[in-house]
C-alpha cells in the first residue's frame, strides 16, 4: 500500500481520526491521535513525540523522536465507525530528530535482524498462537478471575459461554486483513484459542501485538477482561504463545525441508534446533518477561520444563509439527503472549542462526515424556531445564554475547534495568501466601 492509495481509503470511508501506534521495550502498544488535518503530516514521518515520556527510550535532553508510519499497517479499525466516521491506525518505527532509525525501537530491531539473515540468504516466517482467558468483571471494572464459562478442550455451546465474544473477535479481526484459520476453547475453564495465519516475522510481530488489543477491546464490550497472564489461577493451565517458526530461501523455497532425511528435515533445520537449544536458558527472560511466567512453567501443565526437542513430544521445549514441505517448521512452546513479539521472534532467530554460522549439531531427539523422565535418566540424557524464576533467567541473559548482540546495548541495558526493577519488587512483596502460612502461626 502506498501513500496516495491510503488517502483514497482514508476519504471513501470517510476517516476523521488516525492512531500512530508503536511499541515500548516491554512490548506495550502505545499511540498517538491525531484529527484528519494531520494526516498527511504523519503519512510523511513528520510527527514528533516525546521520547523520554515513554520507559526506555531516550533521556530528557535527546527526546524528540519521529513516528515514521509502515504503510503496509494501515487499517480502518471496525469498532471505530461512529455515525459515518470512521478511525484507522498505522503502525510506526521511531526514529531519532537527526532521521536516522532509533536503535531502542523493537520494531526497527527486529528488523536488524531480518537484514542480517538476509545476508545469510534467509527470510523467516512465524506463527503465534496466543492463549488468553476471559474473566469477569467486577463492579468496579476490575478483573476477577471468575470464568463466565464451565467448558474446555474443544467445548462447544453452551458450554463454552464465551463462544459469541470470540466470534465477535474474529469477524473484527477479518475485517482487519487478518486470515482466521481456527478458534477454539481452551484446556481450562475461561481460556480461548484464535489461530491466525503465520507471515513473514515482521508482519507477524505486528499482527500479535493488534491481535491482543483486538481482543482486549472486544471482550470489554461483553463486560468481561481478556488477560494474556501467563498463570492467572493456581493450579490449572496457564497460556503460552507456542510459536512456530521457519527460514525461506530468497526464492521462496522451504529450507528447513529436505524429503531425503528420515524427519524430511534438512540440515540447515538440525542446526537451527541446536542454536534454539544452545541459547533457550538466555532468551527465557524475553520470551517468558513476568515473575508470573515461571509459574506456568512448571512440569504437569503442557507447559515446557526442559530443553529438548522432538518430532513428536509436546513435553520438549521445540516440537516438530507433522507437516511437510512449505509447512516444515520449528514450534518453539515455552514464549508466554506476554512478551514483546519483536523482541522475541529476534533472539530466537538469532538463536537459530548461531547453530547455522556454526554448524552446531543438536542433542538426539526426546521422544518420550520427559515429565515420566528420572533426575538420572535426564542427566544422561543432557537435558537441562528451563530457569525456574525470572531472577535466574536474567541471570542467564546478562551471561549470553548473543543477547547483547541480538537486542543492542540500549534494548539490553533497558530492559534488564526495568526486569530486575521488577523483581526487586516482587522479591520484597508480602504475599497473600505468607499471610495464609505464618500470621497464625508465629
Amino acid at each position: 500500500m502506498n501513500k496516495n492509495e491510503i488517502l483514497k481509503l482514508i476519504k471513501d470511508e470517510n476517516v476523521k481520526f488516525f492512531r500512530l501506534q508503536f511499541v515500548d521495550v516491554l512490548g506495550h502498544m502505545k499511540n498517538i491521535a491525531i484529527p484528519l488535518s494531520q494526516i498527511e503530516k504523519a503519512l510523511d514521518g513528520k510527527m514528533m513525540f516525546d521520547g523520554s515520556s515513554i520507559d526506555g527510550f531516550a533521556r530528557i535532553e535527546e527526546s524528540d523522536m519521529y513516528l515514521v508510519p509502515d504503510y503496509n499497517t494501515f487499517v480502518i479499525l471496525p469498532w471505530r465507525n461512529k455515525e459515518g466516521r470512521a478511525a484507522a491506525r498505522i503502525i510506526c518505527d521511531i526514529h531519532k530528530a537527526d532521521g536516522t532509525p532509533f536503535d531502542g525501537c523493537p520494531r526497527v530491531n527486529l528488523k536488524k535482524i531480518l537484514a542480517d539473515a538476509k545476508k545469510m540468504g534467509f527470510t523467516m516466517n512465524v506463527g503465534t498462537e496466543a492463549e488468553f482467558f476471559l474473566f469477569n468483571r467486577n463492579v468496579d471494572g476490575t478483573s476477577s478471575t471468575v470464568t463466565n464459562d464451565v467448558a474446555g478442550y474443544f467445548s462447544v455451546d453452551p458450554e463454552d459461554t464465551g463462544i459469541d465474544c470470540r466470534r465477535e473477535i474474529i469477524e473484527t479481526l477479518e475485517q482487519m486483513g487478518f486470515e482466521i484459520e481456527a478458534s477454539h476453547h481452551e484446556v481450562a475453564e475461561g481460556q480461548h484459542e484464535v489461530n491466525f495465519k503465520y507471515a513473514d516475522a515482521l508482519t507477524c510481530a505486528d499482527n500479535t501485538v493488534t491481535f491482543k488489543w483486538v481482543v482486549k477491546t472486544i471482550a470489554k464490550k461483553y463486560g468481561l477482561h481478556a488477560t494474556f497472564m501467563p498463570k492467572p489461577v493456581f493450579g490449572i493451565n496457564g497460556s503460552g504463545m507456542h510459536t512456530n517458526q521457519s527460514l525461506f530461501d530468497l526464492k521462496g523455497n522451504n529450507v528447513f525441508f529436505d524429503p531425503k532425511d528420515k524427519l524430511q528435515l534438512s540440515k540447515t533445520a538440525y542446526q537451527y534446533i541446536a542454536g534454539v537449544t544452545k541459547n533457550a536458558r538466555a532468551f527465557s527472560a524475553v520470551t517468558n518477561p513476568l515473575v508470573n511466567s515461571y509459574k506456568r512453567l512448571v512440569p504437569g501443565y503442557e507447559a515446557p520444563v526442559y530443553v529438548a526437542w522432538s518430532a513428536s513430544n509436546r513435553s520438549a521445549l521445540m516440537r516438530i509439527p507433522a507437516s511437510r514441505g512449505l509447512g516444515t517448521r520449528v514450534e518453539v512452546r515455552c514464549p508466554d503472549p506476554t512478551c514483546n513479539p519483536y523482541l522475541a521472534f529476534a533472539m530466537m532467530l538469532n538463536s537459530g542462526l548461531d547453530g547455522i554460522k556454526n554448524k552446531m549439531t543438536p542433542p538426539a531427539a526426546t521422544d518420550v515424556n520427559i515429565f515420566d523422565m528420572t533426575p538420572n535418566q535426564m542427566r544422561r540424557a543432557k537435558i537441562q531445564s528451563m530457569p525456574g524464576s525470572l531472577l535466574e533467567a536474567l541471570t542467564e541473559l546478562k551471561k549470553s554475547k548473543l543477547a547483547k548482540d541480538t537486542l543492542g546495548a540500549h534494548i539490553f541495558e533497558k530492559y534488564l534495568i526495568s526486569k530486575e526493577k521488577e523483581w526487586d519488587s516482587f522479591r520484597i512483596s508480602v504475599t497473600d501466601w505468607e499471610h495464609a502460612n505464618y500470621l497464625n502461626v508465629y
